[in-house]
């Protein structure tokens, strides 16, 4: 079953705006079994939202727009809409009612803006907004029933589960299953070698990847007679992808990097403190992005002046004077010092040039040094980054929990050499 998907605002054709919802909303689609024809990106103007949707209608099955609901002069989807159906605009009485209510709630006034956001095309039938106020509506246009949301993620996730997926999922083809293995450690290129070959020796098989540094998502989508059996072969190669990759897989689906240090930190009863300086309380930030991670993360210290790294952590004045902050042996002392102050059972540290100044010939902007502690003792890592700041920080802030995770895992890894990644 074939869809499109339309997203509408001029923040987003300027690039003032990052289109999520269209790598959402395509996502879900595939997912549910339908085959995504085009995005479509149109600015805040009457006459071509008009066009878009009404070309798009004439080629897929299911249309799915987003964006123009509001209450602003430059809100025009509901219009647009309506032009391009050819009915007249009408007030939803009970939608009226819903944001009255929500208005009074919240102590705002009731204006003629907010008034007209539940105005909708005559032939319309509204959806509602179990998560806002302009409500979801759906029309009947070419060969495609169009659904139309607003622009705002956590509305249009809302409207699309709940009162679009129920309508549209028995259209899907039933047929396919997906599992998505999650990569860190090595190049998109190399995975892709790794993987060479597979899809000829599977029926149905097509492999996907998708670079989000510094992960490679691999995904394994298979096609057979019926969904059950799709599942079990999608599920049964995956697990032949898995061994071709080794330890560079740390999960599926929605697994992110910082919950596969965690579960590695529980399984083995380990708790963790963070001693940071170029990346600034990022490896921290992951880390508290997984529920429940207070169980086993203690400490995140962010010492980024000198000052700090000797008042918090202990670092010596005369490592601080004879090698720098950006050093072996200060890290070494960084992690020393945060596992200490925490008691914990591993520490991890880092500090380096995030760039673009502070490089010197001896350590230009990418440098940057690691050391993990535990009861064995110390390890020191030396790396090189390429890329700008932000890069260069998630590679650190990355490196650092794969060294947890390793640290888990059995002894100390030994220490690679200097290179880029």
């Amino acid at each position: 079953m074939s869809a499109v998907i339309v997203t509408i605002g001029t923040e987003i054709t300027r690039g003032e705006l990052l289109d999520t919802n269209s790598h959402y909303l395509a996502s879900r689609l595939c997912e549910l079994g339908f085959e995504v024809l085009e995005i479509v990106t149109v600015d805040d103007d009457r006459a071509r939202i008009r066009q878009a949707i009404e070309r798009v209608s004439n080629r897929a099955k299911v249309v799915l727009v987003t964006g123009g609901l509001g209450p602003t002069t430059d809100d025009l989807t509901a219009q647009s809409a309506a032009d391009a159906a050819g009915v007249a605009m009408v007030r939803h009485e009970p939608t009226l009612a819903a944001i009255e209510r929500k208005m009074t709630a919240l102590g705002r006034e009731m204006t003629p803006a907010r008034q007209r956001m539940a105005d909708v095309p005559s032939s319309a039938t509204v959806l509602g907004n179990p998560a806002g106020t302009a409500p979801g509506f759906v029309l009947s246009l070419g060969q495609a029933q169009v659904f139309f949301m607003p622009g705002v993620p956590s509305e249009m996730k809302a409207i699309f589960e709940n009162l679009i997926v129920p309508r549209i999922g028995p259209m899907g083809s039933a047929d396919t299953a997906q599992v998505v293995l999650r990569t860190y450690g090595l190049p998109e290129a190399t995975v892709g070698e790794l993987l060479a070959g597979l899809e000829a020796q599977h029926e149905g098989l097509v492999l996907g990847y998708r670079l989000v540094f510094p992960e490679v998502e691999v995904k394994v989508r298979v096609r057979a007679k019926d969904v059950g059996t799709a599942r079990e072969r999608a599920n049964r190669i995956a697990l032949e992808a898995r061994a071709r990759l080794g330890d560079a897989v740390f999960g599926e689906d929605d697994d992110s990097f910082a919950s596969a240090v965690g579960k590695a930190l529980r399984a083995r009863g380990c708790t963790l403190a963070v001693a940071e300086s170029c990346t600034g309380g990022l490896i921290g930030a992951l880390l508290t992005s997984v529920s429940g991670s207070s169980d086993y993360f203690l400490l995140d210290a962010v010492t980024y002046a000198n000052a700090a790294k000797e008042r918090v952590l202990g670092v010596s004045p005369e490592t601080l004077m004879a090698h720098g902050a950006v050093s072996l042996e200060c890290a070494e002392q960084m992690a020393k010092g945060a596992r200490r102050v925490a008691s914990t059972d591993i520490a991890v540290s880092v500090t380096g040039i995030a760039g673009p100044s502070g490089g010197s010939e001896q350590k230009p902007v990418g440098t940057v040094f690691f050391a993990v502690a535990t009861e064995e003792g110390v390890r020191t890592y030396q790396k090189r980054f390429d890329g700008d700041r932000t890069r260069v920080q998630r590679s650190a802030a990355f490196f650092a929990l794969q060294l947890v995770r390793e640290a888990c895992a059995g002894p100390l890894p030994a220490p690679l050499a200097d290179h880029c990644i």
